[in-house]
């Protein structure tokens, strides 16, 4: 069965720097897209970065140049490191991916990790 678990999350103050972590688990042959959305309280969840297999991003406009999505396919993992931390980035980060499985091709998601950030 495959999983996914993030780690990383926290309490930090506005200005400062996370990195979160995201590592896949159970018979995987491969993975194809993977990355990080987010959910705010009384919003919806929204993209924050992605990562295709052959190692191209892309980021949501207000995470740009703070945010940097990275991968290790070996260890089928994807990171995504937060600098310049605002309080609007306060949410609970999930992580996703496109997974091929001796059975199936299906996205997965992981449980949350909470990002609070104080001004």
């Amino acid at each position: 069965q495959v999983q996914l678990e993030e780690s990383g999350g926290g309490l930090v103050q506005a200005g400062g720097s996370l990195r979160l972590s995201c590592a896949a688990s159970g018979v995987i042959r491969s993975i194809n897209g993977m990355g990080w959305y987010r959910q705010a309280p009384g919003k919806q969840r929204e993209l924050v970065a992605a990562i295709r297999s052959g190692g191209a991003a892309n980021y949501a406009d207000d995470v740009k140049g703070r945010f940097t999505i990275s991968r290790d396919t070996a260890k089928n993992a994807v990171y995504l490191q937060m600098n310049s931390l605002k309080p609007e980035d306060t949410a609970l980060y999930y992580c996703n991916a496109d997974i091929i499985t001796l059975e199936t091709t299906r996205v997965y998601w992981g449980q949350g990790t909470q990002v609070t950030v104080s001004s």
